[in-house]
Parts: C-alpha cells; structure tokens; sequence
C-alpha cells in the first residue's frame, strides 16, 4: 500500500494542529492534547454529508497519510497554518491496496 510521498508533504505541505474531539463534558466539547499533522491543504468550498447524515458546507480539505486517521474523529478542532480553527464534519479513507495511487484520508473541514 503507498501513501503520500514524503517528498511531497514535504513540499506540497503544512503544520496543522488537531485536537481530536473526546465528547461532550459538564463546560461544553472536550478535546485531547493537541498534536501538530503534516498535511496537503486545500482551500476550496464544496458540499459533503456529515456523520449525521446533513448536508454541510465545506470550506477546507485536508489530506493526511492513513496513519492519522484516528486523529481526526467528527467535531475535532483543526487549527490551519494561517491561524483559523476549524472543525471536522467527516473524513474519507481512500486506500488504493495494490493500485498505484497513493492512499490517504481526506478531511473536510468548516
């Protein structure tokens, strides 16, 4: 299985930070410690169905390597290299298996 180049990310990427979400507490949403995620960013508008099922807009898509995957549950909050906070609606695993592509997860973000 192939995953994104690491000479690519390298030159075609960006720090973003993501603090995964871990549920609602007594205060609101609470998050786990932040960590900083090597990623393509793409900052075009489309439509995507969240979790839930409703459709959203969506302002940024984020592409990570397979190995992030668990870092981005629904509702986490991605912290963009321009400064803007965002929130994920929902990701997509692309995995290529034995075909010449390679595999990622896609991150739509608000």
């Amino acid at each position: 299985m192939r995953t994104i180049p690491g000479w690519m990310l390298r030159r075609m990427g960006s720090d973003v930070t993501v603090e995964p979400y871990q549920g609602e507490g007594p205060y609101g949403p609470t998050y786990a410690d932040p960590v900083a995620v090597r990623a393509i960013v793409e900052g075009k508008r489309r439509m995507v169905r969240g979790d839930d099922g409703s459709e959203v807009t969506s302002e940024t898509t984020l592409r990570v390597q397979l190995n992030h995957a668990d870092s981005f549950p629904a509702g986490s909050r991605v912290t963009l290299p321009d400064g803007t906070q965002s929130s994920v609606i929902t990701t997509s695993r692309h995995d290529g298996r034995t075909m010449p592509v390679p595999s990622h997860v896609e991150v739509s973000l608000t």
